[in-house]
């Protein structure tokens, strides 16, 4: 069972501007022909993020949209010579594929239990760098790599930051175990943690989805935001059967924030 918070860290994050980056264009993405509005402020977010990350350093890998830019960036500047000795733990199937593809020497936690940095996106954030992930099924690898880090970067695009964890109306996921799903399902809809949520076994085509452990997803849809996110987190990790959830808790020690007037870096106050 997970750990409901990492670093001890709970203060309110330090906010700063960073000045706006250039537009990005396909040529700055080696995997993109054509690159959206949303797409240039995700690789904005992204090739910041990596700014962390120097040679010698043992990286985890996220995985989805903006995480992959984060890898291509990586694997570009290994390539390039910019990085040398860089090691990558994936939090996913598909970023172990993505980052073979690209030449990054890998390792997982059993060979690389320390991290210097993990970089990875969310799918929400709130004011205080509490974020959901895990709509892209890898929230366990996921929540994993990034608690053996030293530093957690987050990368996301300004239509992920919520007033509250749970406001995008979005799913949150909770990995369960395949055995007795129904039963895990609703007793984690009828937690008073979070009340008034509707509980979905998530699917893929005509069955459930399966994750890269071999678990399934229940994803939870609040109307509102979570009223105690930690209370909350507590309650769903007691019920046996729940493997882990979608809320990475005092986790995020800076997040990359990319909007249409500038990149936004926020970093939590320790």
């Amino acid at each position: 069972m997970a750990s409901l918070t990492a670093k001890g860290l709970s203060a309110a994050p330090l906010t700063r501007s960073i000045k706006p980056a250039a537009p990005v264009t396909a040529k700055r993405s080696v995997a993109m022909k054509a690159v959206s509005k949303q797409d240039e402020l995700k690789i904005q977010a992204a090739h910041k993020a990596v700014e962390y990350v120097q040679s010698d350093m043992v990286v985890g890998l996220g995985t989805g949209s903006t995480a992959a830019f984060a890898v291509e960036r990586i694997g570009q500047l290994l390539k390039e010579g910019q990085l040398k000795n860089i090691i990558g733990v994936p939090t996913s199937i598909r970023t172990l594929e993505q980052a073979k593809a690209l030449g990054i020497p890998l390792a997982t936690l059993d060979e690389q239990p320390k991290l210097n940095v993990a970089i990875d996106g969310a799918d929400e954030v709130d004011n205080n760098l509490d974020v959901v992930k895990g709509r892209g099924g890898a929230l366990l690898r996921e929540k994993m790599v990034e608690l053996a880090a030293d530093k957690f970067v987050c990368i996301v695009d300004d239509s992920k930051m919520v007033s509250g964890l749970g406001g995008s109306k979005l799913a949150m996921p909770v990995e369960i175990v395949q055995f007795c799903d129904k039963y895990t399902l609703k007793r984690i809809q009828s937690l008073p943690e979070v009340a008034g949520c509707e509980a979905k076994l998530r699917m893929d085509g005509d069955k459930p989805y399966v994750t890269d452990n071999s678990n399934y997803i229940v994803d939870l849809y609040f109307q509102e935001p979570i009223k105690d996110v930690h209370a909350a987190s507590k309650a769903i990790l007691d019920l046996v059967g729940v493997v882990d959830h979608g809320l990475f808790l005092n986790m995020v020690d800076v997040c990359i924030i990319a909007a249409p007037d500038g990149v936004k870096l926020m970093e939590r106050k320790k």
